[in-house]
């Protein structure tokens, strides 16, 4: 069984190497990073040698094909394949992005490989542990506040520009591509919110249907929380969706001074 070398004082050992099945002409290699808790050994990255005359072109379809033909205990998400669960999200090729809107021929190098989402906690192989993300999420009482009472025969109703000030933002899928791409959010994701969360708060304060912005800023008005920020932009670099978390944060910036003046 063939290895391959890591480079020197890698954390991450050598792992096993999967050939194509034999006559594959066109092959690609992905390296996969895997741990597993309950096996007592070090991480390591395994190569899978992949027939693509027999495989989708995403990555997700490589590691589906992998894990139904190759090796089962490969463990990674994956729900929707339409880049709108944000499940498979995880670093492949070097960049945060999501598996299944990947193309396989949109990875550069010769071998494609493939990590958890960095600076995560990890379950288990591709898969990340989302809590404390999650957590953040719900710190920001992430829907609809108000103090007034609901129209007795319609719903709220705002006008067609002030919907159009919620473009960019509710399109967010929670993938947490961007906020694990944040050296920001490396150094202090135990109190910095991170680009992800941010930009879903500025999707509440902004929305004119909202009676609680006030209160909202003031959840934001912290050391750490907001202005942990320096604009690194790699937030919006990595986001799958094209979307511009730094700009959001920007916005919510503004909107302190705005106060601050006021």
């Amino acid at each position: 069984m063939a290895e391959f070398t890591l480079p020197k004082n890698s954390k991450v050992g050598k792992g096993k190497h999967y050939p194509a099945p034999a006559g594959a002409t066109r092959t690609r290699a992905f390296k996969i990073y895997r741990w597993n808790p309950d096996d007592n050994a070090n991480p390591r990255v395994d190569t899978y040698d992949v027939d693509l005359d027999t495989c989708g072109p995403m990555v997700l379809d490589a590691l589906i094909k992998i894990k139904n033909e190759i090796d089962p205990t490969l463990t990674f998400r994956r729900s929707c394949r339409e880049g709108i669960c944000g499940s498979c999200a995880m670093n492949i090729d070097g960049t945060n992005t999501l598996a299944c809107t990947r193309g396989i021929d949109e990875c550069g190098g010769k071998d494609v490989p493939i990590y958890p989402l960095p600076h995560m906690p990890v379950v288990k192989d591709l898969v990340p542990d989302l809590t404390h993300f999650y957590a953040q999420y719900a710190s920001i009482k992430p829907w609809l506040r108000t103090q007034s009472s609901a129209p007795a025969a319609t719903e709220r109703l705002q006008s067609p520009e002030d919907r159009k000030k919620l473009d960019g933002l509710y399109e967010c899928i929670l993938c947490a591509c961007c906020s694990t791409s944040c050296p920001s959010y490396w150094w202090n994701g135990d109190r910095y919110l991170g680009p992800a969360i941010l930009l879903q708060a500025y999707r509440w304060i902004i929305d004119s249907r909202d009676e609680d912005t006030g209160a909202r800023l003031d959840d934001l008005e912290d050391p750490f929380k907001l202005y942990r920020c320096h604009t690194i932009m790699n937030c919006t670099r990595t986001c799958p969706k094209g979307l511009n978390p730094a700009k959001a944060i920007g916005e919510i910036k503004k909107l302190m001074l705005q106060r601050r003046g006021a």
